[in-house]
């Protein structure tokens, strides 16, 4: 496929003709329970190995990403970093910035994204923040195209959630793409999170019980 689009031609993303359109998260209840029993175990949450070795993990992992078919294989399961301070995990409940800008904190958030199936969110964000790291346009165009094939494609089963605006400057800016190609569309995803998934991060199991290990961790020592 072409990474440089005829100008004036709207880039619908990839043809197929092999899966029909998925249903939209936003056409099915905003919030989704998980099936009892299965939940993952806390001791897996916070054992900030940075590599997720567990057999349990390994499956789960194998199966979503069969089910997902995600093309932005250099995105990890974990970032890499280390564990937590209880003033840095305090520090979350206070400002989502400081959350996202952690690597631990990343972590955690995403830990919880993928308890409510939204995942793609802050995967999209962080191969935005990638892409912008980018000098070398031929790779530009490819990771571009990746992005536009995963997350905003209607064919996608990861589309992310963005207005009809922004969808048609991701087609203008496709034409030629360069590193802020998604900048808008970044932006966007990074409120939603912050405006709709935050607040019940700070409210949800993952976080209350990282705070009380980290904090018990440092009264213990």
């Amino acid at each position: 496929m072409p990474t440089v689009y005829e100008a004036g031609k709207q880039y619908t993303g990839p043809e197929s003709t092999e899966r029909p359109r998925p249903m939209s998260r936003h056409e099915t209840s905003p919030t989704t329970v998980q099936p009892a029993g299965h939940h993952r175990p806390n001791a897996c949450c916070f054992c900030w190995c940075c590599c997720c070795s567990c057999s349990w993990n390994e499956d789960r992992e194998r199966a979503w990403r069969a089910s997902r078919g995600t093309k932005l294989e250099t995105i990890p399961n974990c970032e890499t970093c280390t564990k937590p301070t209880p003033e840095e995990v305090r520090g979350w409940s206070q400002s989502f910035d400081k959350l996202m800008k952690n690597p631990a904190g990343r972590n955690v958030f995403r830990e919880f994204l993928r308890t409510e199936y939204s995942e793609e969110n802050m995967l999209f964000w962080l191969a935005c923040e990638e892409l912008k790291n980018e000098c070398n346009k031929h790779t530009i165009d490819e990771k571009a195209r990746m992005i536009y094939e995963d997350y905003v494609s209607i064919l996608s089963p990861k589309e992310v959630s963005l207005d009809s605006r922004v969808r048609e400057v991701i087609n203008r800016k496709m034409q030629e793409p360069s590193s802020h190609t998604f900048d808008d569309a970044q932006l966007q995803i990074y409120t939603l999170m912050h405006r709709d998934s935050y607040p019940r991060f700070l409210n949800s199991a993952i976080y209350k019980s990282l705070l009380q290990s980290v904090s018990r961790s440092s009264s213990e020592s």
